[in-house]
């Protein structure tokens, strides 16, 4: 039995591991905050909606087989948590089943797996009922084929004849295994026999002819002998213990398969219900082939921000289409930052096949996401701030692919104007000479005005909106860069209504 809830052809790999700059995206792009919203204390939840969202898709027909099923789910939230919490009981019941488990025993295993295998039983059953009562109002291809696999692989002749083996393999009536003499006298080739049943009765067996018998008796303390002759009856069942004992492990399989990705829907359902009780809007983007370059939006906002604060925050609307380079410039604390870390995770989510936080948004996929930030000083002093700079971007530079994203905050400002100038623009044109998609904020104004000084039509310039009191927006809106950032701005903000002289008496 399969899922196939995150693919339409293969099952999702709890064991994938995370990208190699898995933990500059965490810290550039804030992304805490959207993972505690989507699992709370739920680990399972946490790591599943980990390696989703950051190991992203990149053909269209996954995301939008994935955005289907999510659709679904969203219309469907109480059937998708049901599920999700059998998948979940059904693991911790084998668990509380499986503690204290030592024994390898052909014997302890067979009764332990039987055990098992009954409460699975039950449990698929439910699951089964579960599919009945709510198929009917699943719409997405993910959901209707999974519900029509319980009901093909999970119908009442199943559930019939499996209870009915579970009911043999108790062995009430004893074992009846067959063997052959092999050398030096001893039994090989053992082989667990299926009674002859329904001859006939009780009264057949009385005046009926039976064939002959021969037995034996053990004395009650006999224990070589009782050791022996269980010897002999856990040579007989291995292969049923076996056997069974695998039949469990597929179907454990199968319900963590589906707790996983089960869970990540449900952890989707989160994340939508924490950003709706923010007033704030999520759409299903439109994924674009990978090799245009659109970036439409309309109300575009960063959702890690809007999780850790109880108000409302301000999304920016644009079209970036046929643009290949975006600079971003303007005033401090207007608001750059926030809306480069929108973009990203508006790009990591639609690849994962989510909503996004806007009202509406359409891209081109990215054949992977970068992210080169300004950091603090390295205070173990083994390197300067600038060399650490250029080796964090040697490293990203390894690991580009075509059709690549990458976004640059203030990066190579802790060199002088002119050499941090310098290598960004020859970095901006270089990627985008191999068709790489460059989002960079920036207060070198030498980099800024030397990119628009070329009027190239594939760059776009944004700028950060300030009003003429010095009053910032917090939206990003089109303009060409200019040649301060306002630190006035900031500095009387900070000082002139907090320094003002006392009058004199």
């Amino acid at each position: 039995m399969r899922a196939h809830l995150l693919f339409r052809d293969q099952d999702f790999d709890p064991a994938q591991p995370l990208p190699a700059h898995a933990d500059e995206l965490f810290l550039d792009l804030g992304l805490t905050p959207l993972f505690d919203a989507m699992a709370g204390d739920d680990k399972i939840i946490r790591d599943t909606a980990q390696r989703v969202v950051l190991n992203g898709l990149f053909e269209r027909h996954a995301i939008l087989y994935r955005q289907d099923i999510l659709r679904d789910a969203l219309a469907n939230r109480a059937a998708v948590r049901e599920v999700y919490a059998l998948a979940v009981a059904a693991i911790e019941r084998e668990h509380k089943n499986y503690f204290g488990f030592i024994s390898r025993s052909p014997g302890v295993v067979l009764h332990r797996s039987v055990d098992v295998m009954a409460m699975f039983v039950d449990m698929l059953g439910r699951l089964r009922r579960l599919a009945d009562r709510h198929a009917s109002r699943f719409r997405s291809e993910g959901f209707v084929t999974f519900f029509a696999m319980l009901a093909r692989e999970l119908d009442d002749r199943y559930f019939t004849e499996l209870r009915d083996h579970l009911v043999r393999l108790k062995f009430r009536a004893g074992t009846l295994i067959s063997a052959e003499m092999g050398d030096g006298l001893k039994g090989q080739d053992y082989v667990l026999r299926q009674p002859n049943l329904g001859q006939g009765g009780w009264l057949s067996g009385l005046i009926g002819r039976n064939p002959p018998a021969y037995s034996f008796t053990l004395h009650p303390r006999d224990e070589a002998g009782a050791r022996a002759l269980s010897e002999l009856n856990d040579r007989g069942i291995n292969l049923v213990a076996n056997a069974v004992a695998q039949a469990n492990d597929h179907v454990l399989s199968f319900f963590r398969m589906l707790r996983a990705e089960m869970g990540f829907y449900v952890g989707c359902l989160a994340l939508a219900d924490s950003l709706t009780a923010r007033e704030q809007n999520v759409c299903f983007p439109e994924p674009l082939p990978i090799a245009q370059r659109v970036y439409r939006f309309n109300g575009l906002y960063d959702v890690s921000l809007a999780l850790s604060k109880p108000e409302p925050v301000i999304g920016n609307d644009g079209d970036l289409t046929g643009k290949g380079v975006v600079v971003i410039t303007g005033a401090n604390q207007g608001g750059k930052s926030t809306f480069l870390r929108s973009v990203g995770l508006a790009q990591m989510m639609m690849q994962a096949g989510m909503f996004v936080g806007a009202g509406s948004f359409a891209a081109n996929l990215c054949g992977g996401l970068h992210t080169h930030y300004k950091r603090e000083e390295d205070t173990s002093m083994t390197s300067g701030k600038f060399d650490e700079e250029l080796a964090r971007m040697s490293s990203l530079i390894d690991r580009l692919d075509q059709n690549a994203l990458v976004l640059f905050n203030e990066s190579f400002q802790s060199t002088n104007e002119r050499e941090g100038s310098a290598i960004a623009r020859e970095l901006v044109l270089a990627f985008q000479a191999h068709r790489i998609k460059v989002v960079f904020v920036t207060h070198l104004y030498d980099l800024a005005h030397g990119l628009h000084e070329r009027g190239d039509p594939t760059m776009a310039f944004l700028r950060a909106e300030r009003s003429a009191d010095g009053t910032r927006s917090f939206r990003v809106v089109p303009g060409e860069p200019l040649s301060t950032s306002f630190g006035q701005d900031l500095y009387r903000q900070i000082f002139s209504d907090t320094q003002k002289p006392e009058p004199v008496a």
